[in-house]
């Protein structure tokens, strides 16, 4: 029997290479002759770097840039001999980077300097995952990064973060880098637009430390950035699904002229899901949590869909499964009596969910 592992990374416990690993040798501590093919996934969030690393020889390049808070960070990129270069928020400007949460003064600079660093290098075209981000400043940090300058009515540069986003008066695109020659595509993990109930502020500023006033504020302040960059002739749709990505990031870089895709289906496309899936009897995904929201655009929800198609048998494997659906599902935290023990040990009951999986098929 052919099985394909193709899990996400569980944020904070393990990598998705370790998560596929751990529940590879389970799954054969019980069912040792299977052909197991592992192809750990991501949707442009943190691990993206990691799974498309597995798929060709691309080699590791680093680029010391400003962390989301000003400190100087190492960010990882990816480098391939056909001038293809792959970077990822999380990166340089992750939350996870962040000692304290800054809801108003966290920027995306880094992002844009590791995005220099790769057009410095030669690189003909980008791919950005984006996911992870620390900040809500539409891109603003990213772009100034690449060359864009943005005042404040007495003609002075923005603060760092959405708080200059308050103070935007125009901008001047002359000095802003040109996309590379095969340009820039976004791998985004989010269909929410830049701002309104649904946008980066209202979704997402509360994981960023931002109270119910805050997000109010925040969202006006994208309104007045969105309103700036149109006038400079950096013109993209703020309702497009993805511009609210990275607390805007998505739509900054929309209107340097980049394009957006689903993070999932293309990170799958690049790894070989597809080809690994069209002859699978079974395909064991899964994430740290597994709930109602996995299934609407997230890599589990994909994965499943992909599954469906190709007639492979699917099972989830989460950390936490918090939602009830007809896929058979393997609980890490039932496994273990608790979240917090699952958590302390995740690579013993990845092995032991590999193994309750191999014995529910």
């Amino acid at each position: 029997m052919k099985v394909v592992i193709a899990p996400d990374s569980f944020k904070g416990s393990a990598s998705a290479t370790e998560v596929a690993g751990a529940l590879a040798q389970g799954w054969r501590s019980v069912r040792g002759d299977d052909d197991l093919v592992l192809l750990p996934q991501a949707d442009g969030g943190e691990g993206t770097l990691e799974a498309i690393a597995e798929s060709a020889p691309w080699r590791w390049q680093h680029a010391e840039v400003s962390g989301p808070d000003g400190r100087p960070v190492r960010a990882r990129w990816l480098r391939h001999d056909d001038g293809r270069a792959v970077v990822e928020l999380a990166e340089s400007s992750g939350i996870a980077l962040m000692t304290q949460l800054d809801p108003w003064g966290a920027s995306s600079r880094g992002l844009g300097e590791v995005i220099a660093a790769a057009l410095a290098a030669g690189a003909t075209s980008v791919q950005v995952g984006l996911g992870g981000s620390a900040s809500t400043d539409g891109g603003a940090g990213v772009l100034a990064a690449l060359g864009l300058v943005a005042v404040d009515a007495g003609g002075n540069p923005i603060e760092a973060g959405a708080r200059g986003l308050t103070q935007v008066d125009h901008v001047d695109a002359e000095g802003l880098s040109s996309l590379p020659p095969r340009g820039v595509e976004l791998l985004v993990d989010t269909e929410a637009p830049l701002y309104g109930p649904r946008g980066a502020a209202a979704v997402f500023g509360p994981q960023k430390g931002a109270t119910d006033r805050d997000v109010a504020a925040l969202d006006e302040a994208l309104r007045r950035w969105a309103r700036a960059l149109t006038e400079a002739g950096l013109v993209a749709d703020p309702q497009r699904p993805g511009a609210g990505a990275a607390g805007g990031v998505g739509f900054g870089l929309l209107a340097w002229g980049a394009t957006a895709v689903s993070g999932s289906r293309r990170i799958g496309e690049i790894t070989g899901l597809p080809e690994g899936l069209a002859t699978a009897d079974v395909v064991v995904t899964g994430e740290g949590r597994f709930d109602d929201t996995s299934l609407g655009g997230k890599l589990v929800g994909h994965v499943l869909s992909a599954a469906a198609a190709a007639g492979a048998a699917p099972v989830v494997v989460a950390g936490q499964v918090a939602t009830q659906c007809a896929v058979p599902t393997v609980s890490l935290t039932e496994l273990a009596g608790s979240a917090e023990a699952a958590m302390r040990e995740p690579l013993r009951w990845l092995h032991a969910a590999g193994a309750a999986a191999a014995r529910a098929v």
